[in-house]
């Protein structure tokens, strides 16, 4: 279970399994509260990825270019 705790600046500090994590207050819903129940889904996006890997390879590929 994930609790907002608190805030602090532009961070929610969450708890979850007794630790605290800190979550920028931009990646929450709007009008969260201390002590709501937050759920949280994390996906991987295999599309941005594989452009990813392309990117920094051809930079490499510029960078040591012989």
């Amino acid at each position: 279970m994930l609790t907002v705790d608190r805030f602090e600046g532009e961070y929610a500090l969450i708890e979850y399994n007794r630790k605290i994590f800190h979550i920028p207050k931009a990646l929450l819903p709007k009008g969260v509260k201390e002590g709501d129940v937050i759920k949280m889904e994390i996906t991987v996006d295999r599309e941005a990825t594989e452009k990813k890997k392309q990117s920094v390879a051809k930079l490499a590929d510029r960078l040591f270019k012989k």
